[in-house]
């Protein structure tokens, strides 16, 4: 899709006067449970998510643990607070230093390629000879016979076309950096991809394998030998499964030419981004929306959690990024995360706010991507399937009734919204609504942006200005004749952290600024009058 908008444009221009923008959104909700915890990783089954449930930041592993946790993932005994199989084998390879005797030798085990041999306890090794089919830049290893076996030729050279073009797009015209070789540990120096029975709904993965300069690795790639739709029933072909599967898998071997301990968060949602730019006809990275931040705006953009898979969902995130500035925005994130003497050498949040500060900083940007969130529909070149982000709480203001007050707490990196409308007997040009908000101070980055959504199908926005102690107001046209409804748009973009206190957030961190405390007061207000 290309990656320019003249609705995003509008809403987040940096000016405080009203922008115009043509039609109306429907508030959508949550639509509840559906489709699999992430491309690399095994399905689990996730309740509802509401906005009063806690959200489980899980703790980065110890050694001994992250090899307990790599263990359960790939038998597909996730439990909550797991990461993917990709990340679990990250960071029980960068753990195997600090492991020895039995333990060195089961995480050995577990970081071994299936054509290590098929001792491995774990049942991941062949257990029959292998052979390879290779193409230009990528190697698919398979067997022929065993579970492990693909159906058919065919399909064996149907991966190897995918991934060649997968590589292309990435590499080739995207302009990302190809991955590291990996001393022909496979043969040569390109690409290993295995094709391995991974049993139901673990889709994938990729283990990091040999350091090179900075933290940047080479490593290899698993894929499923076959998405059969009896392991797979999500509905979607085999065909389209191995697609995204590649987009996403591949970008992780990508990302190792970066940073291979980059935070989960951006390693995630920038791969499911991926899926987006290599495999968009499938469109399987909609099923990760419901617990993204159009629909749990409430969450943190930097939560990781295997229960609701927000770091999968937040690919709408970069979405909004690109399509407001360029698809080249994430190569440089990454650039700014990379740790080679040329890149900036900075965790995921600081290398965002340093490619933002161009742009307005993250601050406005993250501010301005919150309030589009809750028209979506509107904004994204493909909003109409995503639905918006549900407001907090509504309301309607009537003569009886003029003012309302709506408080919420809200953690960093993460907005929500309220709305009010006009009831009938609030009618003509007279009436104006006065909105003050009373956040949190300056040093916690407190926003607010009000939208104004027009009975003539335009919307326009005010920016409230806040002042050190996070207090503003702003007055805009109200009445049910003229505006259909207002949206008050808070966000609290802190990135304030207290780095290294094993997290699973940026920098291993947990935040300054959680449950910062906003208050939205709305009063319908006659105009005065004139003097002549």
């Amino acid at each position: 899709m290309r990656p320019t908008s003249v609705l995003l444009s509008l809403l987040t221009s940096a000016a405080v006067a009203l922008a115009v923008l043509p039609g109306v959104p429907a508030t959508a909700s949550d639509d509840g449970e559906r489709g699999a915890a992430g491309r690399d990783r095994a399905a689990v089954a996730r309740p509802p998510l509401e906005r009063a449930a806690p959200v489980a930041l899980p703790p980065q592993a110890s050694p001994r643990a992250a090899l307990g946790v790599a263990g359960r993932v790939l038998r597909g005994d996730v439990r909550t607070g797991d990461p993917s199989a990709t990340v679990a084998l990250r960071d029980l390879w960068m753990a195997r230093p600090d492991l020895t005797g039995a333990e060195a030798v089961e995480a050995d085990a577990l970081l071994a390629r299936p054509t290590d041999g098929p001792d491995d306890p774990f049942g991941n090794g062949y257990t029959v000879p292998s052979t390879r089919t290779c193409g230009a830049h990528v190697c698919v290893h398979h067997v022929g016979s065993t579970a492990d076996a693909p159906p058919s030729q065919a399909w064996v050279d149907l991966s190897l076309a995918t991934l060649e073009n997968t590589y292309a797009r990435e590499v080739g015209e995207l302009g990302y950096r190809a991955p590291l070789g990996d001393r022909a540990a496979g043969g040569d120096d390109r690409l290993d991809v295995y094709l391995k029975d991974l049993g139901t709904g673990l889709y994938g993965y990729c283990a990091a394998e040999h350091r090179k300069k900075g933290r940047t690795a080479s490593g290899f790639c698993v894929l499923d030998n076959d998405y059969s739709p009896a392991q797979f029933p999500s509905g979607t072909s085999p065909e389209a499964n191995l697609a995204v599967t590649a987009a996403h898998e591949l970008f992780h071997a990508v990302q190792y030419a970066y940073d291979y301990a980059e935070d989960p968060w951006m390693m995630e949602s920038t791969a499911t981004w991926m899926e987006e730019r290599v495999a968009d006809h499938v469109d399987d990275n909609r099923q990760y929306l419901q617990y993204s931040q159009l629909k749990a705006p409430f969450v943190p953009l930097d939560a990781f959690s295997s229960t609701y898979g927000f770091q999968y969902g937040n690919w709408i995130f970069w979405e909004y990024l690109t399509q407001r500035y360029s698809q080249g925005l994430v190569k440089k994130a990454w650039k700014a995360a990379g740790t080679r003497k040329s890149d900036g050498g900075r965790y995921s949040v600081q290398a965002l706010g340093s490619v933002l500060r161009t742009k307005g900083g993250l601050t406005r940007v993250y501010a301005d991507y919150a309030a589009a969130n809750t028209m979506a529909s509107r904004v994204y070149e493909e909003g109409a399937a995503y639905g918006d982000a549900p407001p907090l709480a509504e309301t309607t203001l009537s003569k009886a009734s003029r003012s309302w007050r709506k408080g919420t707490r809200l953690d960093h990196l993460s907005g929500d919204s309220v709305r009010v409308t006009a009831g009938p007997d609030l009618a003509g040009r007279k009436w104006r609504l006065k909105v003050r908000v009373d956040g949190p101070p300056r040093a916690s980055s407190p926003t607010a942006t009000v939208l104004l959504h027009k009975a003539d199908g335009t919307v326009g926005r005010k920016r409230v200005r806040l002042d050190r102690r996070g207090d503003g107001s702003v007055t805009v046209p109200f009445g049910a004749t003229r505006v259909g409804a207002v949206t008050v748009s808070l966000a609290n973009v802190s990135t304030r952290y207290r780095c290294g206190r094993k997290t699973l957030l940026a920098c291993a961190g947990d935040s300054r600024d959680d449950k910062r405390k906003f208050v939205v007061r709305a009063t319908a207000v006659k105009a005065s009058k004139r003097r002549r």
